[in-house]
């Protein structure tokens, strides 16, 4: 890495919150490191509100990073007070939602109000870059254009939904379940012309093999019902590939 220190050093989606003494050595490990100057900050991700919060009691870790995007509920809100309470630090990950959000101004403008958060992006491309530097000098606001369009995705994205984030994978019967899952959205929300490719539609074909075998679920930090959220996807997708639901077909103008 071509440094001599790590300023923080995360424990990452752990299914646990490691603490001394618990028998893994694994915070032990971090405080050896630190105590040799190789790290400066102990920080853990997660993707489970349990883990989550008792990482925040346990007073063992400087920053949080955490899933939150303006289609967060009351409880990812809790975890940031939790947090200011302790003055400790929150990362937002998953700012735009694994891509289901793709209004920048909005997401900006939401994540702002916190003092306490610092998110991460995801920029891909450099066109991003330049758009999400723009806003330090003309900085988006919360007027009433952006409440109505995030009371508008709450409303379409409230309930059951993939956020992407790969945790169920692999799958035996080999469906890109993180994918697949979420078809539907990026294909409403996104440039969709790639989603509806022959490769697209032999991905989704696929969740025919299903089994039901429920590994996917057992590995969801979400406790997603995948099985039925992939049926579903299915079910639409089809739909659409046969005519008998009608999108817009958009390019990515990006690329």
């Amino acid at each position: 890495l071509k440094t001599d220190y790590i300023d923080i050093y995360q424990f990452h989606n752990p299914p646990f919150c490691p603490k001394p003494g618990d028998g893994t050595g694994l915070y032990e490990a971090m405080l050896e490191a630190k105590k040799e100057g190789k790290i400066r900050h102990i920080g853990i991700t997660n993707h489970r509100l349990g883990v989550a919060k008792e990482a925040i009691e346990s007073g063992l870790y400087e920053t949080l990073q955490f899933p939150f995007s303006y289609i967060s509920g009351e409880k990812e809100l809790e975890l940031l007070a939790m947090c200011r309470e302790r003055d400790m630090g929150f990362i937002a990950m998953k700012g735009l939602a694994g891509g289901l959000l793709n209004n920048s101004r909005v997401c900006y403008a939401f994540m702002s109000q916190f003092d306490n958060v610092l998110p991460i992006w995801g920029v891909q491309r450099e066109r991003e870059l330049d758009e999400w530097l723009s806003y330090n000098d003309n900085p988006p606001v919360m007027d009433e254009e952006v409440k109505s369009i995030i009371e508008k995705d709450r409303k379409e994205l409230s309930g059951d939904f993939c956020r992407g984030c790969g945790y169920c994978m692999p799958c035996p019967m080999g469906i890109q379940i993180s994918e697949c899952a979420r078809m539907i959205q990026m294909i409403r929300r996104s440039p969709s012309e790639s989603q509806l490719s022959a490769e697209a539609q032999a991905m989704m074909a696929n969740i025919h093999n299903c089994v039901k075998c429920g590994k996917c679920m057992d590995k969801c930090p979400y406790s997603l019902p995948i099985p039925t959220l992939l049926e579903k996807n299915l079910e639409d997708y089809e739909a659409i590939i046969e005519g008998r639901i009608e999108v817009a077909i958009t390019k990515d103008a990006r690329n």
